[in-house]
């Protein structure tokens, strides 16, 4: 297994990253079922997928970002979870915080992360992995200068270095959660926004980051009535994070010592891996440390009470 999702990571690296260049690249094409925009990465990427699993001739079901669930040969018995290019703004612009995430689990009729058996990141710009086996200890790594996993010692919120996420989150209110966090940090650690949860979560496994936090999805759990805001910024959809996102990253932080669970502290692992609805899509705190993930968990204000009217006012046309 692990040769073959290694194939298909520098299959999909290796077309992704050839052709017409920045603006085929960068051009929108359409969204995908989720309801994320699409640019001309995306069409390579998701083509090159499907070229690959029908090229090599082992049954395989695969559920990629832009087209679902698909079944290769007779009778597969593993899913492939796909997201052939996490971190699509970052690569249309040539950057490298991108990566290509491949999750498997076993074909049931409602797979979870719980039941992820092989996960692996692939690092577009660069080709350098991550990969781990649920029944093994550890992860193995290739392509890195320096031994992996790397896990920071990071304890204090002002010392951070942490990512972030805003597309399809109200800016305002994102601020008004976590914004006295990133004033605190911003120049004493370092604040980042990579618009890939793959990415942000693999440099916490490199000793890169300290934490990433996307917690969106609590915000709307808790503050229901900010529906329309996160729709209206979401081009008509609520974009938090896919099980796609996710799916490989949680296994591989949870092998290599990362703390990781949903913005509540609750585990992952109860996520739909094909279910894109917004019951099941998910926030995010991962830490390097369990007292950085509890000091972030206490420190972020859940109830912004300014920045969640705003944001309701203006989801209503208020």
């Amino acid at each position: 297994m692990k040769d073959y999702l290694l194939g298909l990571a520098e299959h999909v690296r290796r077309q992704a990253t050839a052709g017409d260049g920045l603006a085929a690249r960068r051009r929108a094409t359409g969204h995908s079922p989720g309801g994320d925009a699409q640019f001309g990465i995306d069409e390579v990427a998701e083509e090159a997928v499907r070229t690959y699993v029908a090229q090599h001739g082992l049954p395989m079901a695969v559920y990629s970002e832009d087209r679902g669930l698909q079944h290769y040969g007779d009778h597969p018995e593993h899913l492939l979870i796909v997201d052939p290019i996490d971190g699509t703004r970052p690569a249309a612009a040539g950057l490298e915080m991108a990566t290509v995430s491949i999750a498997v689990a076993r074909l049931t009729d409602r797979p979870r992360i719980a039941d992820v058996e092989y996960a692996l990141l692939t690092e577009v710009k660069s080709g350098a992995f991550l990969y781990a086996e649920r029944d093994r200890p550890g992860i193995v790594a290739g392509g890195y200068d320096h031994p992996v996993p790397a896990l920071s010692g990071t304890t204090e919120l002002s010392r951070m270095f942490w990512s972030i996420e805003f597309n399809g989150h109200p800016a305002q209110l994102m601020t008004g959660a976590y914004g006295h966090l990133i004033d605190a940090s911003a120049n004493t650690g370092a604040v980042f926004v990579f618009s890939s949860a793959s990415y942000s979560i693999s440099r916490l496994i490199t000793g890169q980051l300290d934490a990433y936090v996307d917690i969106g999805n609590r915000l709307l759990r808790d503050h229901p009535q900010l529906l329309e805001a996160f729709r209206q910024v979401g081009n008509g959809h609520v974009l938090h994070l896919f099980p796609y996102d996710i799916a490989a990253s949680v296994l591989l932080a949870e092998k290599a010592g990362v703390v990781i669970t949903d913005a509540y502290g609750n585990s992952l692992a109860d996520t739909y891996l094909t279910d894109l609805g917004v019951g099941n899509q998910r926030s995010c705190v991962a830490a390097s440390t369990p007292e950085l993930h509890r000091k972030l968990l206490d420190a972020i204000d859940w109830n912004p009470k300014e920045a969640t009217a705003r944001a309701a006012a203006q989801g209503t046309g208020g």
